[in-house]
């Protein structure tokens, strides 16, 4: 089943299975009373409705050569190799996914306590604890991105991100890390606590191709 999620402006956004898009956007089609015009750019594809609903198809992977649905899901469904990059402050699991099957991966998991409510220099000094603990558990992260996947950059055709955009600006700053983040797609997946299983689930959402509903 496809994800969806509510978007800023009224809009909502659906995670579609390459191997799905031709069939959403046939009933697409079919709910809203047809196509009225199909326009894009290199990096989305967007469809407009007899009723006035659009959706907007982010590319995944761009460019796209000639824009329309048609070569979107001819080019969603090429066969690709993603290093993938899950990160919290609590944990981080990463690896290398072939179509969607994930192959060498490393996760490490950390304590990272939770805010105090109390006050005074027992608050400050949980504070300053809990600062170390995420530093650590970051630094953690930045070593294993560093051995696992920096030097298998020249396998992989794309970097997907996900979890926590802090954590990954945190990373980002790490000069070792700079190729990767390079390559990395703009979107970033949304996820829960990193674990192997979120990662097998990740591989399979790196791949699908984001649609943006609007109402007419």
């Amino acid at each position: 089943m496809a994800k969806v999620r509510e978007v800023a402006g009224g809009g909502r956004a659906v995670e579609v299975p390459p191997e799905r898009l031709t069939g959403w956007f046939e009933r697409f089609v079919g709910r809203h009373g047809g196509i009225v015009a199909t326009s894009g750019t290199p990096h989305e594809v967007r469809v407009s409705a007899a009723d006035g609903t659009t959706a907007a198809a982010t590319v995944p992977f761009g460019p796209l050569a000639a824009p329309s649905v048609d070569t979107l899901v001819a080019h969603a469904l090429l066969p690709r190799t993603i290093a993938l990059v899950l990160v919290r402050r609590g944990g981080h699991s990463i690896g290398i996914a072939c179509d969607g099957r994930i192959g060498v991966s490393r996760t490490g998991r950390h304590l990272v306590q939770g805010r105090s409510a109390a006050g005074g220099w027992s608050q400050q000094r949980f504070a300053r604890r809990r600062a170390g603990q995420a530093r650590h558990a970051l630094q953690d992260a930045a070593d294993d991105v560093f051995e696992v996947l920096v030097p298998r950059l020249s396998e992989v055709d794309a970097v997907v991100l996900g979890g926590d955009r802090r954590a990954l600006d945190e990373l980002r700053a790490d000069r070792r890390l700079a190729p990767l983040f390079a390559r990395a797609e703009p979107r970033v997946l949304d996820v829960g606590e990193p674990s192997y299983a979120v990662l097998e689930d990740a591989a399979v959402r790196a791949l699908s191709v984001q649609v943006t509903l609007r109402d007419g």
